[in-house]
C-alpha cells in the first residue's frame, strides 16, 4: 500500500515514479487509521522527488528508500525533542476538548490572541473550570462560530458524514502559473544544493516542509517578526538546518526587502492564514511577477475551494472537524473524541509540502515557468481516511539509533534525524536551530 500511494502521489504532480524500497515494520503510531502508511508514503514521496531532481542535476540514478519506524518516529519529532534533557511543553492550559450542551468543541489557545478570543466568548475567566462550565451551557456550533468570529481557533466535533457534506478539493493542487524559460541547473553534491527557500511558516506543517528541504541541502531562510507569536521550543525542533531573520511586513521597508529576496529565490513556502500574505502583496500571481521562475507552496488548515478555506485551524482542530476523532471514538467505545497517535496531519502535510515544492522544481527544470502548489491539513485528513481501517496493535518502543544529540546556542538538543534515503544518500542538517533573527535578510 505504501508503494502504491507513492506512485499515486507522483502521478498527481506529474513527476516520474522511481523505485522505492520500504523497509521494516510499523508499530509506533497505533490507530484504526493507517497512520503508518501515511507516514511512510509522505516521507517516501518526498524522498523520491528529491531523487528525481538530483538525477536531473547530474546525481546518481534515482531511487529511494524509507524505513517505516523512522518515518513514524519523525511524525513524533516534537515529542522526542529535548532541550538539555527537558521535553517541550506543547499545549497551553486552556487548549483542549470541552463538552458542550450537544456534543464537544475543541479550543486552540496556544497563542495569546486565540486564548483571549475564546475567553471573550466564554466569560473571561482564564481557568479550565470556568471555560468548562461556560461550554456546557452552549451548543458546539455556537461556541465554534463565536470563537472564530472573535478571531480565535476552534472546531466543533463532527462525524465523518457531516464533514463529507462540505465541498472538498484535491490533495495536492500543483499548477503552472506562467510560461518561462527552463532553469539551467548545475551539478550538485546533494539534491537541493544551491536552492534558495523562503520559509514564512510556523507551528508544524509548513516548518516540517522547509526543514525537509534543508535536510536535502537547500539554503532555507526563515522569516519571522517580533510581533508574531511562536511556540519557542517548537521553533527549535523545526529549525534545524535553517537560518533565521526578522522582517516586519507591516512596513514598506519590510515588504521591499521581502520582494528583493523573492526575486532571487527558488521556492517560497507560506503557512499563514489564506489571503494574509496576498493582502500584503505576496499572493501567487504577484510572486510570479516578481520572479517568473519561482515555485510557491501554500499550506492551509482547510481545503481551497471549501467554505472553510479562510478559517484558522490546527491539526487537533482538523481532526475533530473532519470526523477522524469521531470515527476513532466509535471504534474505541469511548464517550469523548479520540485523537490520532501523533500530529499526523501536520507532519504528513509537511512532507507533502516538500514533495510538492520539489515537484515544482522538476517541472521548472524540464518545461520551465513558475509553479504554485496548495495543500491542506483537511485534504491530508481525507487522504488518511481513504486509506481504510485496521485493527490497532499495541505501540512498540522506538529504536534510539535515529535519535541524535548536538550542542547548540540553546543547550544540548536531542532530536530525531531526518527520515528516508535519496539514491543511497542520507539527508542531514548542517546546523542546529539558529538564534531567532541571527541572520540578515540576504541570501548567502
Amino acid at each position: 500500500m505504501v508503494e502504491q500511494s507513492i506512485r499515486s502521489l507522483c502521478a498527481q504532480t506529474g513527476i516520474p515514479s522511481v523505485p522505492v524500497e520500504v523497509l521494516g515494520k510499523p508499530g509506533l503510531l497505533p490507530s484504526i487509521f493507517r497512520v503508518d502508511v501515511l507516514a511512510a508514503a509522505s516521507v517516501g514521496a518526498a524522498s523520491c522527488a528529491a531523487a528525481v531532481y538530483w538525477e536531473l542535476r547530474g546525481g546518481p540514478r534515482a531511487h529511494a528508500s524509507v524505513a517505516r519506524e523512522h518515518a513514524e518516529l519523525a511524525f513524533l519529532s516534537e515529542r522526542f525533542f529535548k532541550i538539555a534533557g527537558n521535553e517541550l511543553q506543547l499545549w497551553a492550559d486552556l487548549s483542549g476538548d470541552y463538552r458542550t450542551r450537544d456534543g464537544w468543541v475543541r479550543l486552540h489557545c496556544n497563542f495569546p490572541a486565540h486564548r483571549d478570543a475564546a475567553l471573550r466568548v466564554l466569560g473571561g475567566t482564564p481557568t479550565r473550570d470556568a471555560v468548562t462550565a461556560a461550554c456546557l451551557e452552549r451548543d458546539s456550533l455556537d461556541v465554534e462560530g463565536a470563537v472564530l468570529a472573535e478571531g480565535g481557533a476552534a472546531a466543533a466535533f463532527r462525524s465523518r458524514d457531516e464533514w463529507a457534506a462540505f465541498p472538498h478539493g484535491s490533495l495536492i493542487g500543483l499548477e503552472r502559473l506562467s510560461d518561462g524559460p527552463v532553469v539551467q541547473m548545475k551539478n550538485a553534491r546533494r539534491p537541493l544544493e544551491g536552492i534558495r527557500v523562503l520559509d514564512l511558516t510556523r507551528v508544524v506543517a509548513g516548518p516540517v516542509a522547509t526543514r525537509t528541504l534543508a535536510a536535502y541541502g537547500a539554503d532555507v531562510l526563515r522569516i519571522g517578526a517580533s510581533h508574531v507569536p511562536e511556540i519557542p521550543g517548537l521553533v527549535l525542533d523545526m529549525g534545524f538546518g535553517k537560518r533565521s531573520c526578522r522582517l516586519d511586513l507591516r512596513t514598506e521597508d519590510g515588504r521591499a526587502r521581502l520582494r528583493e529576496l523573492v526575486s532571487s529565490a527558488d521556492v517560497m513556502v507560506q503557512g499563514y492564514r489564506p489571503s494574509a500574505l496576498a493582502a500584503l502583496g505576496f499572493g501567487p500571481e504577484r510572486l510570479r511577477e516578481l520572479n517568473p521562475s519561482i515555485v510557491s507552496v501554500d499550506v492551509s488548515a482547510y481545503e481551497p475551494g471549501s467554505p472553510w478555506y479562510e478559517r484558522r485551524g490546527f491539526d487537533s482542530l482538523v481532526q475533530l472537524a473532519t470526523g477522524l476523532a469521531h470515527e476513532a471514538m466509535l471504534a474505541a467505545g469511548s464517550d469523548r473524541p479520540v485523537p490520532l497517535s501523533a500530529q499526523a496531519l501536520d507532519h504528513a502535510t509537511g512532507y507533502l509540502g516538500a514533495f510538492a515544492a520539489i515537484s515544482g522544481l522538476i517541472h521548472r527544470a524540464t518545461v520551465g515557468g513558475s509553479w504554485h502548489a496548495r495543500l491542506s491539513l483537511a485534504g491530508t485528513a481525507r487522504w488518511l481516511d481513504s486509506l481504510g481501517r485496521q485493527e490497532p496493535a499495541p505501540a512498540t518502543a522506538p529504536s534510539d539509533d535515529v535519535i541524535a544529540a548536538i550542542d547548540s546556542p540553546h543547550g544540548v538538543l536531542s532530536f530525531v534525524l531526518p527520515p528516508g534515503t535519496v539514491s543511497g544518500w542520507r539527508p542531514r542538517w548542517d546546523s542546529p536551530p539558529p538564534l531567532d533573527g541571527s541572520s540578515p535578510p540576504v541570501w548567502l
